[in-house]
């Protein structure tokens, strides 16, 4: 049994040292396939990363864009969000679970349309009370202010304005302008406020969408007593809501609770589609690289016929040679993958720290992406792009292999 195993070993061992050998005897054209195949690995990884680092950018910035990761609101408010959609605030077992640890934080917020005028020009928006306390670390309004201070309080009689719509109303911080909407009893409500901080945002459409007042402040204007227009809320992952989402509309069965691709389809279509992208990228590279593995063996089959023949004559069974073709071909993959990994790997730390894409900053930021550019890999990625070249590679060096396992020896042989 011992001496069956021992003659088992010495023959994986030979074969390996022939395939090695094998490899290196055409030493330039085995050198220029390697770099063919670093060369496809790195652009599967590194093209990978970027693509999920700009869709991890997009959702980002969707989800801070006063989407977050949930929202809780009257069945009714999407399709018409109006005065009378409106819903109280959050008491009992709701407040219960969303003071609990599966919410990082929620806050309530007013959304109406409305109407703003300076002295020289109005425009339509979307009046947002908020709690300022509560916003700071759910969107991007606790960070975006720029000018002048951020709001004190859900009683602060100020209003953060948008760079681009104080750009369009020809007003500026410090001024004083009108907002008006439908109060709670169905008559015009207008207030006046001061301009007390202009923000920016990531997607330059919300600068020109949004004002944000205090929550009282818009409470009272509207004359609503305690009535909010939704809530929204962020847990630990925009990945994996679903056992949330059943608890809130567990506890809040007459609310409306959907998470941020359903209010976002956009973005998951888009997530979907880079996976789709990815797959064929994937694809398409390997196949330009398969063509060179393919033609490499079989010119080393072709080189070695007269070998291949006499190895046969001295007993080397059939299936053996098949082998022998096969690990020269994973062995060039090895050698490939490993250099492709790790010259990826070195692109996407050097680029860590961000693409700066600032040249094209404007136009990028009115279709939602950030003037810089950060790279993100999935474990999974990289996996799918090695498994693909290791399993397609195999299968593309089953013809080399299975032409040399069929070489009949006398006619090898014989062969000048």
């Amino acid at each position: 049994m011992r001496s069956t195993h021992a003659a088992q070993g010495a023959y994986a061992v030979t074969i390996l040292r022939l395939a090695w050998r094998n490899i290196w005897r055409q030493h330039r054209r085995s050198l220029i396939l390697i770099t063919a195949i670093t060369l496809g690995v790195f652009a599967m990884v590194a093209l990978a990363a970027l693509a999920r680092g700009s869709m991890e950018a997009q959702l980002h910035a969707a989800i801070n864009n006063l989407t977050g990761h949930i929202q809780l609101h009257h069945a009714a408010y999407r399709d018409d969000p109006v005065i009378e959609h409106g819903i109280a605030p959050p008491s009992g077992e709701l407040l219960k679970l969303l003071d609990g640890p599966e919410v990082e934080q929620w806050s309530p917020r007013i959304a109406l349309p409305a109407v703003i005028s300076s002295e020289r020009e109005s425009a339509g928006i979307t009046l947002v009370g908020i709690d300022p306390g509560k916003e700071r670390e759910l969107s991007f309004i606790g960070s975006g202010v720029r000018e002048g201070r951020y709001l004190e309080g859900v009683e602060d009689r100020g209003l953060l304005l948008g760079r681009k719509l104080a750009d369009r109303l020809e007003t500026r911080l410090g001024k004083r302008v009108v907002v008006m909407s439908q109060g709670a009893d169905g008559e015009l409500a207008d207030r006046g406020f001061r301009v007390v901080g202009i923000f920016d945002a990531e997607m330059q459409q919300s600068e020109t969408a949004y004002l944000f007042v205090g929550l009282k402040t818009a409470q009272k204007m509207l004359r609503i007593d305690n009535q909010i227009s939704e809530i929204a809320l962020r847990s630990d992952s925009h990945e994996g809501l679903e056992p949330l989402l059943s608890q809130l509309r567990s506890v809040s069965p007459d609310l409306e609770a959907l998470d941020w691709q359903e209010l976002q389809p956009m973005m998951k279509l888009m997530a979907g589609m880079i996976d789709a992208i990815l797959v064929i990228w994937f694809v398409v590279v390997f196949l330009a690289m398969s063509f060179g593995l393919v033609n490499t063996l079989l010119m080393a089959v072709f080189e070695r016929t007269r070998e291949i023949g006499l190895l046969q004559a001295l007993g080397m069974r059939p299936g053996l040679i098949l082998l022998q073709v096969l690990i020269e071909s994973l062995l060039l993959l090895s050698i490939g993958l490993l250099l492709g990994n790790g010259l990826a790997g070195l692109y996407i730390v050097w680029v860590g720290d961000g693409i700066d894409l600032s040249a094209f900053a404007e136009g990028m930021e009115m279709i939602g992406y950030a003037p810089v550019l950060y790279p993100s890999v999935r474990i999974s990625d990289v996996v799918t792009a090695n498994l693909l070249v290791v399993v397609l590679g195999i299968l593309a060096s089953l013809y080399p292999a299975w032409h040399a396992a069929r070489t009949v020896p006398i006619e090898a042989i014989n062969r000048s």
